[in-house]
């Protein structure tokens, strides 16, 4: 006979990872506990509205800060941006870009320009 399996579970930290959000901004609730695999694809399914909230306004992590600044994280350390950002705060740097962002902007869209043309270099010798 086999021991029943026990359910796929993650650490919160990674759940948040997962989906996008920044855990410190989570109730206490989904911080304390593991989420299991169910609950996970559940949470991604059908969002509970701390989860919808926390998606529309933030405070949002530093991989969705960049991607909506459209810069890379290095760019936002070296930027001097540490802290989650929350949506209202991204617009306003969107809005009113300081020479930082305009520099690491450019300098993402140079890399991205480049990947392009190795991508299609490679295309062009298979």
């Amino acid at each position: 006979m086999t021991p029943a399996k026990s359910p796929q579970t993650m650490k919160p930290a990674t759940a948040a990872k997962k989906l996008g959000i920044y855990l410190p901004a989570t109730p206490q609730e989904f911080q304390d506990n593991d989420i299991s695999r169910g609950d996970f694809n559940q949470l991604q399914e059908n969002p509970p509205e701390w989860l919808a909230e926390l998606r529309r306004t933030g405070p949002h992590p530093r991989p969705v800060v960049a991607h909506k600044l459209g810069v890379s994280i290095s760019g936002l350390s070296r930027g001097g941006i540490t802290d989650p950002l929350t949506t209202a705060e991204i617009t306003a740097l969107l809005q009113s870009p300081p020479e930082w962002l305009v520099a690491e902007r450019s300098t993402m869209a140079r890399v991205r320009a480049e990947e392009k043309r190795a991508k299609e270099a490679r295309r062009a010798k298979d």
